[in-house]
C-alpha cells in the first residue's frame, strides 16, 4: 500500500480508503454518527456514509475557530462546521485524512464540545504521519508513514470522487 522509492513516497489512497472503510466498519455501533474534520475529513465522511448505507447526513467538524494558529491561518470560507445531529450523549466516530501533531483534531473537539457533551468520541484516519506534538492517537489508522518534518502529505479528491495523496514541500 505504500512504498518508498528513492525519496519519493508513494500511497495509494484509493486502496487505504478500503482499510479505511473495514476499520470504521468494525468501529461502528448502532448509535454511531460520523463526523469529518474539513477537509480530507468531511470528504471521506461522505462516501463512507454512503458505502456504510448509513441514513442521514454525516457531520463536518471546522477547526478554525479554536485553532492555536488562527492568527496567521485566519477563517477559510468553507470551513463551517455542520451538525444534523444531536451531540449530548452521542457516540461520535470523527474521521480526518491525516493525523499530525494532533493540533487540528484538538481543535475539532474543543468545537464539538460547544455543540454538546458527546458520550464517547473517537478518531479513525486515512494516515496517521507521527510527529505528535499533543497526546492524541487514532483508533484506527489505515496506514503509519514516517516523513520528515519539511513534507505535507495532503488528501486530494478528483472529479469522479476518488482519492489521490500528494506530498509538497512545506
Amino acid at each position: 500500500m505504500n512504498t518508498t522509492t528513492g525519496s519519493a513516497l508513494l500511497l495509494d489512497a484509493e486502496a487505504l480508503y478500503g482499510e479505511l472503510l473495514r476499520g470504521v466498519r468494525a468501529l461502528l455501533q448502532p448509535d454511531t454518527r460520523l463526523a469529518g474534520i474539513t477537509s480530507g475529513g468531511a470528504w471521506l465522511v461522505e462516501r463512507l456514509q454512503r458505502d456504510l448505507g448509513l441514513a442521514g447526513k454525516p457531520g463536518v467538524l471546522s477547526s478554525a475557530l479554536h485553532r492555536d494558529d488562527f492568527a496567521q491561518r485566519g477563517m477559510a470560507a468553507s470551513a463551517q462546521t455542520q451538525l444534523d445531529f444531536d451531540v449530548n450523549g452521542a457516540d461520535i466516530l470523527v474521521l480526518d485524512d491525516v493525523l499530525y501533531t494532533g493540533r487540528t483534531v484538538r481543535a475539532v473537539l474543543n468545537e464539538l464540545f460547544d455543540y454538546g457533551r458527546p458520550a464517547r468520541v473517537r478518531l479513525a484516519v486515512l494516515v496517521d504521519r507521527g510527529g505528535r506534538q499533543l497526546p492524541i492517537a487514532a483508533d484506527f489508522a489505515a496506514a503509519r508513514v514516517a516523513l520528515p518534518a519539511s513534507q505535507i502529505l495532503a488528501l486530494a479528491r478528483g472529479a469522479d470522487g476518488s482519492f489521490q495523496f500528494a506530498v509538497k514541500e512545506a
